[in-house]
């Protein structure tokens, strides 16, 4: 069975910064693509960043410039570096795993990063 355990989120003012992480363990087939969505209240779940097990990224336009998607394949786990955060990056951040042809995808529980005014 496949988890995925994300940590890093908080409280940070405007401007601050905060990394994310998210560990999977079980079995996951080794061509995979790890990212990270967000939903804000009311809103629906938006992807974030996402990269492929061979580094190739993908940003939403509101993360260009500010957020860092890496991995580290021998241990599973994918971060998010988000910098120069605004009020509007507050969100629950999911971590998610899935097949390059979205065939299979699992998700984190969820971790919630506020960004005060």
């Amino acid at each position: 069975q496949v988890q995925l355990v994300e940590s890093g989120g908080g409280l940070v003012q405007a401007g601050g910064s905060l990394r994310l992480s998210c560990a999977a363990s079980g079995r996951i087939f080794s061509i995979n693509v790890m990212g990270w969505y967000r939903q804000a209240p009311g809103k629906q779940r938006e992807l974030v960043a996402e990269i492929t097990s061979g580094g190739s990224t993908n940003y939403a336009d509101s993360a260009k410039g500010r957020f860092t998607i890496s991995r580290d394949n021998a241990k599973k786990t994918v971060y998010l570096q988000m910098n120069s955060l605004k009020p509007e990056d507050t969100a629950v951040y999911y971590c998610n795993v899935r097949g390059l042809y979205y065939d299979w995808d699992y998700w984190g529980q969820g971790t919630q990063v506020t960004v005060s005014s």
